[in-house]
């Protein structure tokens, strides 16, 4: 069967299963779910707490719109501690700002990474000078994570299960072209206007998190730390192609209703962010995860090839996020003996 008829199969007919209450009860514990006033990560909040999640943090870029959504989510959940913070995660200070005030908090048991980007046209960052989505999809993800392990890892040391950092990927990556890797250094291949398309550039952005998956699970053991990435199935209502259908009005009349045909709604592609941030547990660390189980990793990562094109991806990535010094932090994670695992337990 075709990747493509895979994927309409998966939308038509496989439903991932709502969480179980009785066996994820979330009474006491503490989550994070970044870009959670709107779509995905609002209704993933709200599942949380529908859980019993008692300590919930909206990590938005627009403190009214954060504050909406924890109005709306406190009508429903008036027992639960609703905060909302902020970060931008186009500005590498915001998202260290945010990592040190995350280090405050008694606890700290997972964090959903749901903020992502999709473009129409090439953006390029002014503080970073890298292009937009690639900037918030790929390298300001990759920096936010790295930085809450340590600060997850101490929140959990003294409790039997490590803190999960769940990236929201997507099966899209399957499909990126990725054409910028035929140049050496890649990153700066994506600021060239003749590079872009708005599709594959999103689509590259989240095979790169695959990529950045890989790498973090090399050498990190699950013990002290879960780390999954999960495609949450092609959803309407999300909110993501917002400026496409805005400054494209007719793509976007299209698009809306190929979304509206084939799309899920958020609430059910919600549940897989929240099965793999509190159900799947260690087994799915260094797992990519669509509907609620695990998946291959897309074929462009595979072999000597995909391990050569990681390997360099990663290194460029070492090297931008350096200021951070984030290969110490993964470094000091590290324990002796990856309790007994081998690489290909964590890709496959």
């Amino acid at each position: 069967m075709s990747e493509t008829l895979k994927f309409l199969y998966r939308q038509f007919f496989l439903t991932p299963p709502k969480a179980n209450v009785e066996k994820s009860n979330l009474r006491g514990q503490t989550g994070i779910v970044t870009g959670a006033n709107i779509g995905l990560g609002f209704e993933a909040s709200r599942q949380l707490l529908e859980l019993g999640l008692s300590h919930l943090i909206l990590a938005v870029r627009s403190k009214e719109k954060g504050n909406n959504a924890r109005i709306e989510l406190a009508r429903e959940a008036p027992g639960a501690k609703i905060e909302v913070w902020d970060l931008n995660m186009s500005n590498y200070e915001s998202i260290s700002q945010f990592t040190q005030r995350c280090a405050t908090l008694p606890r700290l048991d997972f964090a959903i990474l749901n903020a992502g980007i999709f473009k129409p046209e090439l953006e390029i960052n002014k503080v970073t000078g890298h292009e937009e989505v690639v900037q918030v999809n790929y390298l300001s993800t990759a920096l936010l994570a790295i930085q809450l392990l340590p600060v997850m890892d101490k929140k959990n040391s003294t409790r039997s299960r490590p803190g999960t950092i769940t990236i929201v990927g997507s099966e899209t990556a399957e499909w990126a072209m990725f054409k910028e890797q035929k140049q050496d250094p890649i990153f700066p291949a994506f600021n060239n206007p003749k590079n872009f398309d708005m599709q594959d550039r999103y689509y590259t952005s989240k095979l790169l998190q695959e990529i950045l998956l890989i790498e973090m699970c090399r050498t990190l053991p699950s013990s002290r730390g879960i780390v999954n990435v999960v495609n949450p199935g092609f959803c309407y209502g999300s909110g993501l192609h917002a400026e496409v259908t805005t400054r494209y009005r007719a793509l976007g009349i299209v698009f809306t209703a190929i979304k509206r045909m084939i799309g899920r709604s958020t609430s059910v592609g919600a549940r897989t962010l929240v099965d793999a941030a509190v159900a799947q547990g260690p087994a799915s660390h260094g797992q990519y995860l669509s509907d609620c189980a695990r998946y291959h990793f897309p074929p462009q990562l595979s072999g000597q090839k995909g391990d050569a094109l990681s390997k360099r991806v990663w290194n460029e990535t070492l090297k931008e996020l350096s200021f951070a010094n984030v290969e110490g932090i993964l470094g000091s994670m590290k324990e002796k003996e990856m309790t007994g695992k081998s690489k290909g337990d964590y890709l496959r």
